[in-house]
């Protein structure tokens, strides 16, 4: 009976360390701790951290009028923040932290994965790796990188499509499906051979549609013009140390040995040093009279441009918003970098939910309105 009780365990083991299926059922959706069950690769701080100024001014907060069951209540700012489920949120202008609080025991070195903000961030370097000569340009095929694709018609792929997503290769976005693409790409642990199989369903440079598997595919362009180097060795020598992060981070792989980096997600970092990657963008890539990545390339990513199938609000990895010329870095459980040039402020809120409450770029809009 022992013998059968450690024979079961074993397999269930097994199955949940090993299986894409057994992963999704036993974790069941994406969290905030996932960098906790994936393997990673480390991402070193420099040994001189930059810091954002502090204020005794307060923070200007304005009562919420929240209407449920017909019912109308007043709530603080920071009542919203808990309810939502944030678990970080700063504001920061003119390099000056005008607002910092952390909710449900998280704290200023507590680590949240960064989810989708990574595909921002995997576009800064894919932005650097063309300054560094790695690329030749964005107009160049996927398959110059890439020669293990099954489909011949990835040939007509640039970079510029998977960028803007606007590539027409297949890909099932949803979260729920234990059985769909994100699965396999979230849970899964051989990306290179989900990459390989991917099918193409539109013609490249005709129509948006948001798709992990893009970036992914990015991501493993980068990875292959970097040749020895890894991504997460590039990301610690080209921002993470130039940025002068605060803390070490990690980027999660799809395996332990050899492992890819899941490029269309989980950068595992702390707030203040995701304000850091939105300050290098108010600041057209240029921190403190370093050029880290070329001008031209934030002016690019931050651009309305509809040619080619690409559409207003989404540029390069990142999220365009009309309204106020601002920009953004977002993730599926609400995790923001929100970037106003206009205003010189930078807005991070990272949460264990989106929330049931509301847009978080309409309140970083109406924050900025306010300064």
């Amino acid at each position: 009976m022992k013998l059968q009780s450690i024979f079961i365990a074993t397999l269930i083991s097994l199955l949940f360390s090993s299986c894409q299926l057994g992963r999704f059922a036993y974790y069941n959706f994406a969290n905030i701790t996932d960098h906790k069950i994936f393997p990673s690769r480390a991402i070193q701080k420099p040994t001189e951290a930059f810091k954002f100024s502090s204020t005794n001014k307060p923070f200007i907060q304005d009562s919420l009028t929240i209407t449920s069951g017909g019912v109308a209540t007043k709530i603080t700012f920071e009542e919203y923040l808990i309810s939502n489920k944030t678990v970080a949120y700063l504001v920061i202008k003119n390099d000056t932290i005008l607002y910092e609080n952390y909710f449900n025991r998280y704290n200023e070195g507590s680590i949240v994965n960064s989810f989708s903000m990574a595909k921002s961030i995997l576009s800064i370097l894919v932005g650097c790796a063309i300054d560094d000569g790695y690329i030749k340009s964005t107009s160049e095929p996927i398959t110059n990188y890439l020669e293990d694709l099954e489909d011949e018609g990835f040939k007509n792929i640039t970079i510029e499509h998977v960028l803007n997503m606007t590539s027409g290769i297949h890909f099932n976005e949803s979260y729920t499906n234990p059985f769909g693409d994100a699965a396999t790409f979230y849970y899964g642990t051989n990306l290179p051979k989900a990459v390989s199989k991917m099918k193409i369903t539109n013609t490249p440079g005709t129509q948006f549609a948001y798709s992990s598997g893009d970036s992914q595919v990015l991501g493993m362009v980068l990875d292959a013009a970097l040749g020895e180097k890894t991504i997460s060795t590039y990301l610690e020598e080209k921002i993470w140390k130039p940025l002068g992060m605060e803390y070490d981070a990690t980027w999660s792989l799809d395996r332990e040995k050899e492992g890819v980096e899941k490029t269309f997600c989980c950068v595992n970092a702390r707030a203040r040093d995701f304000a850091k990657i939105g300050r290098l963008y108010l600041n057209k890539g240029n921190w403190n009279g370093t050029q880290v990545v070329s001008k031209e390339w934030v002016e690019n990513s931050t651009k309305i441009d509809t040619t080619n199938g690409s559409v207003a609000y989404y540029q390069h990895q990142w999220w365009i918003n009309e309204k106020d010329n601002s920009f953004e870095a977002e993730g599926i459980l609400g995790q923001h970098i929100y970037v106003n040039p206009e205003k010189n402020i930078i807005i991070v809120r990272l949460g264990e939910k989106v929330g049931k409450s509301g847009s978080w770029t309409y309140a970083a809009q109406s924050i900025s309105e306010k300064y």
